[in-house]
């Protein structure tokens, strides 16, 4: 844990007070909820002066890795940082990479496959239940263009119910990051637009085939049905997104 005179050089001694903590957290295997040291053992332990300390747990606090609380049982205290913050600022870098569906499907092909496979004997009753009930959301026809978006992320929402019970988390973090990024597609690109009712009825299909392949604990007919589901997923999204930029074609024609 000691910072050599070396490292003192390269780096502000805030910043390897930072890595530290985040080194405690994965070799300690620390919670959210436990107890940084007060400020005066981490002075003592750094051999560092109170700005040098809490110039660091600013960082960590601003990195939403740990929350201060005041009074007897005031300090820095661990906690998890959220997935929305997380995937929000990979996807803010994507969105000028200029990227389509196409080259979403290509990694959901593969990760959502893998990730039906993994969370087989980890769906209990209650994710059952949140699973049908998002299914009979979408099987309801929409009756207004905001009843059409709602339905598209519904549809993604499926899946992000499934990574929440995924025991392997960067296979979950993975699965919903991509969904995050296809539902950030749909709203942008307004791909919930055109009237594809076919699309809505096929994704309800398959959902209720997987889910009760699921339940049956048939690995193969899931792996199967998943793969199945994602290629034509992909090929009604990419339909979806064409309509969409006929229709802004005709619109710039036009005026």
């Amino acid at each position: 844990m000691a910072i050599s005179p070396n490292q003192r050089k390269r780096k502000k001694l805030s910043d390897l007070i930072v890595e530290d903590v985040k080194r405690w957290i994965v070799t300690d295997k620390m919670s959210p909820g436990n107890r940084l040291p007060n400020e005066r053992a981490l002075i003592e332990l750094f051999e560092c002066s109170k700005g040098t300390v809490r110039e660091a747990l600013k960082a960590l606090e601003v990195e939403g890795l740990v929350t201060t609380r005041t009074g007897p049982a005031g300090g820095a205290y661990l906690k998890s940082a959220s997935i929305e913050p997380a995937t929000r600022a990979l996807r803010n870098f994507l969105h000028f990479q200029h990227f389509d569906s196409s080259q979403v499907y290509q990694l959901r092909r593969v990760i959502e496959v893998e990730l039906a496979v993994a969370v087989i004997g980890h769906l209990t009753a209650e994710h059952f239940a949140v699973l049908e009930e998002n299914i009979g959301v979408c099987d309801k026809r929409p009756e207004s263009e905001e009843e059409q978006r709602l339905q598209r992320t519904v549809e993604i929402e499926f899946h992000n119910i499934l990574a929440e019970a995924c025991p392997n988390p960067l296979l979950a973090f993975m699965a919903r990051f991509l969904n995050d990024l296809l539902r950030d597609l749909v709203v942008l690109k307004k791909a919930y637009l055109p009237e594809r009712h076919q699309f809505s009825e096929a994704n309800v299909d398959y959902h209720r085939r997987i889910l009760t392949a699921m339940k049956q604990e048939d690995e193969a007919a899931v792996r199967e049905l998943m793969h199945e589901h994602m290629c034509d997923a992909e090929r009604n999204m990419l339909a979806l997104e064409g309509e969409v930029a006929d229709r802004l074609l005709i619109d710039c024609e036009r005026s």
